[in-house]
């Protein structure tokens, strides 16, 4: 028997070299071995390599499907994270290749490919007028929801960025983002941005952290605050904007919109990919979809043909059956 812990430790300090990658497959593993404690009757500590076969892993899946209401892109997600470290230890263990290519071999759900939420102008703009621009954390989350609909960052990159990432230029507010696989890119906004940015910073005062936003208590934004603090001015701005009211709105869709609103703007999705930062301009394709700019496009640029004129005309005998009868009703059997 082969204990897990020394080759989960090593599949995630070696294998793993992105932080927010590392995080989601360190929870994940973290759901596997809890499920599998109780399943199999053993502590975690005392789990084995054995003990992760295909059967094991299939009722693990169902279980995140049925048990805690997963879909099925959750449930592949935390397959894909056990895939991963299945490959690590092919090299690793050669005397488990059997059990690690019936795992391997477990297929993924497929999964329907929507539109993806955003916001629209004035949806927009009551979320950004729900903060109170005359408390400290007004100002805060105020100018973390600009710079997240502006800059269109991930949650991740915004409660990530530093002090010295942030460079006032003139008018405009360049900002440096560090992106996912550790790729940085530059962003230059507008002035209103550097202005709210400005107003936080007036009140930041020091920390002991280097990240540019902090909490109440003085530390670093985590990325579950900033969910918080979002969703508590989404139900400031539906009072105010019945739009809202069955929006589901995400970190993420401050991201979707902000991708939406530079493709309506520019027409080049190019320019979309580079301002989000993915690394394949496949990955920015899905806002093409949701763009309505390019299908109107497409419409005023060409004249569908022409259907020959006609009405229909019923038949008599149509007519007549549509017509209340005047026949009297059968008699009642005694």
């Amino acid at each position: 028997m082969t204990p897990i812990a020394p080759h989960i430790t090593a599949f995630l300090r070696e294998r793993l070299t992105e932080e927010h990658t590392r995080a989601s497959y360190a929870y994940a593993f973290q759901l596997l071995f809890a499920f599998a404690s109780r399943h199999l009757g053993v502590a975690p500590s005392d789990l084995q390599i054995e003990h992760l076969d295909a059967p094991l892993v299939l009722a693990f899946l169902d279980h995140l499907q049925h048990q805690r209401g997963n879909g099925a892109r959750t449930r592949n997600a935390r397959l894909a994270a056990v895939r991963a470290f299945m490959r690590f230890l092919e090299h690793r263990l050669p005397a488990a290749l059997d059990q690690i290519r019936r795992v391997l071999a477990i297929p993924v759900h497929r999964t329907d490919t929507r539109l993806v939420r955003h916001l629209s102008a004035a949806d927009t703009r009551a979320v950004l007028d729900a903060p109170d621009p005359a408390s400290r954390l007004g100002i805060r989350d105020r100018a973390m929801l600009y710079l997240g609909l502006t800059g269109g960052l991930r949650v991740s990159e915004l409660v990530g960025l530093h002090l010295d990432d942030v460079r006032f230029d003139g008018r405009y507010v360049e900002i440096r983002v560090r992106g996912k696989g550790r790729k940085e890119r530059a962003l230059l906004l507008w002035k209103e941005v550097g202005a709210a940015l400005r107003a936080w910073l007036a009140i930041r005062g020091p920390a002991a952290v280097p990240e540019l936003f902090l909490n109440a208590r003085g530390r670093d934004m985590t990325r579950a605050g900033f969910a918080y603090v979002l969703r508590k001015h989404t139900g400031t701005a539906r009072a105010q904007c019945p739009a809202l009211r069955d929006k589901r709105i995400s970190p993420h869709t401050l991201r979707h919109t902000c991708a939406l609103s530079i493709l309506q703007a520019t027409g080049d999705i190019r320019k979309v990919s580079l301002w989000l930062g993915h690394a394949q301009q496949s990955t920015t394709e899905i806002y093409l979809q949701a763009d309505a700019t390019e299908k109107i496009a497409a419409l005023e640029s060409s004249v569908p043909l022409r259907l020959r004129p006609g009405r229909f005309r019923p038949a008599d005998r149509l007519l007549a059956s549509l017509m209340p009868s005047k026949r009297p009703p059968p008699p009642a059997r005694a």
